[in-house]
């Protein structure tokens, strides 16, 4: 990896790691035989305190940051936030992002073969969880010498991998980072997952799922899925900003069938594009993943007694104004839930005009919340250095009187 002036990583490669051992799904399912690919960014340090992980969304991969030379959408999906002197440092921090199994992008998924049959799992892909990916992740770190994280930190479903963490792995993570997230899907949100699944499991190319044999792809079925995700984030004052009521030639067509308006021709742009490069098979695994998500669950819908696992973890919780996928109001269920286990979080609520892609963008509050909170945790990361290296008995940790909690 090398680095190159005006913040940038340059070039990375991606590493691939292969594990023998099965992982247990919560299906009951195991994934037998596996293959994660990964990307690092940074050093690790001498005690492996310095470790970040970035958890990705539906669309994203382990291509977090930097180029790859010589392919199609190189730049890494939060190049603006991940690299030297950026919120998130590489110059002091070592950061990870893991491809999810299930994915489209290296890591098992559908489009590999099935040792039990020889051939690609397509439909018999087992279905996977926000939990099964961190179990996976997890392993990944093991085999990376990380034995806890100063930070996770994800976007979306990134962020419900990040909570996630705090639960399954909780004295692993000392920081969780949840942008843009909720702790569990609205009926909303899951009827639109289903609209979308319902346009590539309809789709004459989908073959239950065994496409890759019949040598086509559900493309129609994955247009529509992404035009469908693409209008949920957006918001509607960036669409009216953007488009408008806009006519594509100039006046009207009178026609039902061909583009009129600029934001047709925008969404079936997304749609042609989307289905170049993602696979349908995982596209709902993924959306099923989100739908299944819910760690309240276990607690009878309590999200505070669920989420008094993570008593001795901090948070930083961000939500955007304008995000009516992942509304403010469902990060402030989390946060009330921290704050009633007595639990350190910090709460930002950005008001920003471009929905749910907000937590992808550039914006100045935004990046300055982030930045301050990677600070706090790169001194804090220090101090638990030099306490380590101290011959004498380490001080107590600071009181809960102590903590900075934010009330939602």
């Amino acid at each position: 990896m090398t680095m190159t002036a005006m913040g940038s990583i340059g070039i990375v490669q991606p590493h691939s790691r292969h594990f023998a051992q099965p992982l247990p799904l919560r299906s009951g399912a195991v994934l037998a035989d596996y293959t994660l690919v990964y990307e690092t960014y940074g050093t690790l340090n001498a005690d492996a305190s310095n470790a970040v992980l970035v958890c990705h969304a539906l669309n994203a991969s382990h291509h977090v940051a930097g180029v790859h030379e010589g392919r199609e959408r190189s730049e890494g999906w939060w190049d603006n936030l991940v690299g030297p002197g950026k919120p998130l440092d590489t110059e002091r921090f070592f950061v990870v992002g893991v491809n999810n199994p299930g994915s489209c992008f290296g890591s098992t998924g559908p489009m590999h073969t099935n040792p039990a049959t020889g051939r690609p799992y397509g439909a018999d892909f087992p279905v996977v969880t926000v939990e099964d990916w961190v179990d996976a992740q997890a392993r990944l770190l093991d085999a990376l010498g990380i034995r806890q994280l100063a930070a996770v930190i994800g976007g979306s479903l990134g962020g419900m991998q990040a909570l996630a963490w705090t639960l399954r792995f909780p004295a692993r993570v000392r920081h969780c980072i949840a942008v843009a997230t909720a702790p569990n899907l609205s009926a909303q949100n899951i009827a639109f997952n289903e609209v979308a699944r319902r346009a590539i499991v309809t789709d004459p190319d989908f073959h239950g799922g065994h496409y890759y044999a019949h040598g086509v792809v559900p493309a129609r079925g994955l247009r529509v899925a992404r035009m469908i995700g693409h209008i949920t984030y957006l918001s509607d004052d960036s669409m009216e900003a953007k488009f408008g009521r806009e006519l594509r030639n100039g006046g009207l067509g009178y026609t039902t069938q061909d583009i009129e308006f600029q934001i047709e021709s925008y969404l079936r742009h997304q749609g042609d594009k989307f289905s170049e490069y993602f696979d349908a098979n995982t596209y709902l695994l993924i959306t099923r993943a989100l739908d299944y998500f819910d760690p309240a669950a276990a607690h009878g819908g309590n999200l505070t007694a669920a989420l008094a696992a993570a008593r001795d973890n901090r948070f930083l919780i961000v939500s955007f104004s304008t995000d009516w996928r992942f509304a403010p109001a469902r990060s402030r269920e989390i946060v009330k839930a921290l704050v009633d286990n007595r639990i350190a979080v910090s709460y930002a609520e950005i008001d920003a005009p471009h929905g749910h892609d907000a937590f992808l963008l550039d914006d100045e509050r935004y990046h300055g919340v982030l930045r301050a909170y990677f600070e706090r945790v790169a001194l804090e990361a220090g101090a638990l250095r030099r306490i380590d290296a101290s011959p004498h008995p380490a001080p107590p940790p600071p009181g809960r009187g102590d903590t900075r909690s934010v009330q939602p």
